[in-house]
C-alpha cells in the first residue's frame, strides 16, 4: 500500500516543477514511510511514497518499462490478488517476469490488454500509467474505491493524487467550500455523493471507473457495475458458492512480505475471516495467526446496551481464540487518547468523519502497527449480505431518503442562519437520494421484498459502505498499515447481488444466509449473536472531555466553527449534555455527535 501524485499538461512544460511535485508527495508520507521517487518530463510528474508489503527490492516505483513502442511508467496503490493468473498469461504471450512484485505485474498487464486491463484486475487499486508513445495518461480505481484516487482540473493540467491535502499544494488549486460542499458536508456528510468532495472543483474518479486524459482532453468512462440477473441456482448450490468464493477471496488476500494478521472481535464477520485466515495458516504449516481486538478502559463498567450495540465483545473473543489456536492481542485505549486523536482522525480524511468512530480505529491501527503491516477485517459484510437494522425497519425504509440520515432538521439547525438560507439541505439530500435510485435495475421475477431490498442494497453499498472504506483507508495508511477487506470482493458482490432477499434474509435474520453457510465451522454462539457494530467507548469522560475541546474551540470568534455552525445551537447541545440531538447523527454510533468531529481546521476554509 502505498500513496501517488502527479500532474499533466500538454500545454505547458512541466519539467521544471520538481520542487512542487515534491511537496504535494510529502503530504502522504504517512501512506508510504518506507520509500519515495519521482518521474518528470516535458508533459507529466509522477511521484510515489511508498508502504513496503510486497517484494521489498522488485516493487519501487515510479516503475518503468522501456519497449521498442515507447516507455510505460506507473504509480500504483493497492493490491492485486490475482496476480498468479495475470503472471501465467503475460508468461503465455512473451512477456518476462522479474520479481514477484504485483506493480510489476499491473503494469505488463496494462502493456498487453491497454485500457481494457480493468477487465482482468480482482483486487483493491488506483493506478495511473504514463504511455510516452501516445503521450497518454491512463487512471482507473478499484470496483468499489477501496482505494482513493482525486483530481482537479486547472488552466488545462490535470492534478491527481490519493488525498486531497496533497492537491492542495499544487499552485492555484484552492480550498473553497461552496454551496455545494456545505450540503455535502452537513447533508450527506460524513458520507460523500460520488464523484465529489467537499471541496469546489475537486473530485474523485469514481470505484469502478477509470479515465485518459490526452491533448483531446479528459475522458471517463465506466468499467463495472452490479447486474440485476434472475438467480436460478438451488439454496444448497448458493450456498456452496458463496461459501468457495469467500474461501478464494480470504485466501489471496493472506499474501505478503510483511507481518500479517487479522481483526477479531468475536462477531460474526471478523470471525469468519478469521477462521478461513487460520485454517490456511495451518495447512501451510505456518505459524499461529496473530489476531488484534481492541478495548477501552473501564468499558466493561461503563457498557450499556441498546438496539445497535447489545453485547460487548471479550466473551466472544475469547471463544473464538480458544477455538482456532490463534495468537490474541489486545489493544486497551484511553479516553484521553480517544479524544485527543479526534483531531488527527479529520485530517487523516482532509474533512470531518465519523468522530470517535474514526479515531478509535485510528489509534487501533497505529498500535497494531507497531508489530504488524498488514491486516484482514470483516468490514463491508453487512452491506454485501444486508445486516444492518435499515433493512428490516419500517421506519428506515419508507423514510424517503437515506435511512442513515434521517435527522435533516437537526443537520439544517447546526448552520449558522446566514448559511442556512441559502443552503436547503432536504432539497439537496432529496436530489442525490431519487438520482442513486434511478441506478437501481429491477427485474419482473424479483418479489415485492426484494424489489424493495435490492434498492436499500444499492444505497448501502454506493453510500454507506464507501464511508465505511474511506475510514478504513484514512485511518489504516495514516499510520503507514494495510487494511484489506475480503468481504468487498466485486465476484461475491455480484453473486450475492442477485440472491433473492427471502434467502439472503434466511429465517428472518440480518445476514441470515451466510450465518447458516457458517453454523458448521463456528461457534453456535458467534453464528448467533446479534449484530454489534465497530467498538466504542461508553466511558463518560469521552462526552465530557469532547465538550471541553468544543468550549475550547468557541472561545476563538474567528475560527471556523463559530462561522459555519449555529453558534447558540451548539451551546444548547452542550449545555443538555447533548439530547437537544438525540437522534444518531450518522449510522448507529454517532448519537451526540462531538461538534469538534464536525469543525474543520482553519487551512481548509477559503
Amino acid at each position: 500500500m502505498c500513496g501517488f501524485v502527479g500532474f499533466a499538461d500538454f500545454k505547458n512544460d512541466v519539467s521544471s516543477m520538481k520542487n512542487i511535485l515534491i511537496n504535494m508527495n510529502s503530504t502522504l508520507s504517512r501512506r508510504g514511510p518506507d520509500e519515495d521517487g519521482y518521474y518528470i518530463d516535458k508533459n507529466v510528474a509522477l511521484a510515489h511514497k511508498r508502504l513496503i508489503v510486497i517484494d521489498p527490492n522488485g516493487g519501487k516505483q515510479p516503475m518503468i518499462e522501456k519497449c521498442s513502442y515507447g516507455d510505460y511508467v506507473i504509480v500504483y496503490n493497492g493490491q492485486i490478488y490475482n496476480t498468479k493468473e495475470l503472471k501465467n498469461e503475460l508468461i503465455k504471450n512473451n512477456f518476462s517476469i522479474n520479481s514477484h512484485s504485483d506493480t510489476e505485474i499491473l503494469l505488463k498487464s496494462y502493456i498487453h490488454y491497454g485500457s481494457n486491463v480493468v477487465n482482468h484486475l480482482n483486487g483493491i487499486f488506483a493506478f495511473a500509467v504514463w504511455n510516452t508513445k501516445k503521450k497518454e495518461l491512463f487512471l482507473a480505481r478499484d470496483h468499489f474505491g477501496v482505494k482513493p484516487l482525486f483530481y482537479t482540473i486547472k488552466n488545462g493540467c490535470l492534478i491527481f493524487a490519493s488525498e486531497i491535502k496533497a492537491l492542495f499544494e499544487y499552485p492555484s488549486v484552492e480550498k473553497i467550500i461552496d454551496s455545494q460542499g456545505i450540503s455535502e458536508l452537513f447533508g450527506i456528510g460524513p458520507a460523500h455523493t460520488p464523484g465529489y468532495t467537499i471541496f469546489k472543483d475537486i473530485f474523485e474518479i469514481k470505484p469502478a471507473h477509470c479515465a485518459i486524459f490526452n491533448e483531446s482532453g479528459f475522458h471517463i468512462n465506466r468499467y463495472w457495475k452490479l447486474k440485476s440477473e434472475k438467480h436460478t441456482d438451488s439454496f444448497d448450490t448458493t450456498c456452496d458458492k458463496v461459501k468457495s468464493l469467500l474461501k478464494d477471496s480470504i485466501t489471496s488476500q493472506l499474501v505478503s512480505d510483511m507481518p500479517l494478521c487479522t481483526f477479531l472481535s468475536g462477531g460474526l464477520d471478523s470471525s469468519i475471516i478469521t477462521k478461513f485466515a487460520a485454517d490456511h495458516y495451518k495447512e501451510q504449516d505456518l505459524p499461529p495467526l496473530d489476531t488484534y481486538s481492541i478495548d477501552y478502559v473501564d468499558n466493561d463498567k461503563n457498557f450499556v446496551k441498546s438496539d445497535f450495540q447489545p453485547n460487548s465483545d471479550n466473551y466472544y473473543i475469547n471463544l473464538m481464540n480458544e477455538n482456532l489456536h490463534t495468537n490474541h492481542h489486545q489493544i486497551v485505549i484511553d479516553t484521553p487518547e480517544l479524544a485527543k486523536y479526534l483531531e488527527d482522525a479529520m485530517i487523516a480524511r482532509d474533512m470531518p468523519g465519523m468522530a470517535d468512530i474514526d479515531s478509535s480505529l485510528l489509534l487501533f491501527c497505529k498500535n497494531v502497527k507497531n508489530e504488524m503491516t498488514v491486516s484482514l477485517t470483516g468490514e463491508c459484510a453487512d452491506e454485501i449480505f444486508g445486516g444492518y437494522p435499515w433493512f428490516f425497519r419500517a421506519d428506515s425504509l419508507n423514510s424517503g431518503t437515506f435511512p442513515w440520515s434521517i435527522a435533516i432538521d437537526e443537520r439544517q439547525k447546526l448552520l449558522n442562519p446566514s448559511i442556512g438560507s441559502m443552503v436547503n439541505l432536504k432539497s439537496y439530500i432529496d436530489y442525490r437520494y431519487n438520482e442513486s435510485l434511478s441506478e437501481v435495475e429491477i427485474l419482473d421475477c424479483d418479489t415485492k421484498e426484494t424489489a424493495e431490498k435490492r434498492k436499500i442494497s444499492h444505497l448501502t453499498l454506493n453510500w454507506f459502505m464507501q464511508t465505511l472504506l474511506d475510514r478504513s483507508d484514512r485511518m489504516s495508511m495514516y499510520n503507514g498499515f494495510e487494511l484489506r477487506v475480503p468481504f468487498c470482493d466485486y465476484k461475491l458482490a455480484e453473486y450475492v447481488w442477485n440472491i433473492p432477499w427471502e434467502i439472503k434474509a434466511l429465517n428472518g435474520r440480518e445476514k441470515g444466509l451466510l450465518r447458516y453457510i457458517c453454523k458448521d465451522f463456528l461457534p453456535s454462539e458467534i453464528v448467533d449473536r446479534k449484530k454489534s457494530p465497530y467498538p466504542k467507548t461508553h466511558n463518560p469522560t469521552y462526552l465530557a472531555k469532547v465538550k471541553g475541546l468544543l468550549s475550547d474551540i468557541m472561545k476563538d470568534k474567528n475560527a471556523p466553527i463559530n462561522i459555519i455552525l449555529n453558534k447558540d445551537y451548539i451551546l444548547d447541545i452542550l449545555n443538555t449534555d447533548g439530547s437537544a440531538f438525540s437522534r444518531p447523527w450518522f449510522g448507529q454510533l454517532m448519537t451526540r455527535t462531538s461538534a469538534h468531529g464536525l469543525s474543520l481546521p482553519s487551512e481548509y476554509v477559503a
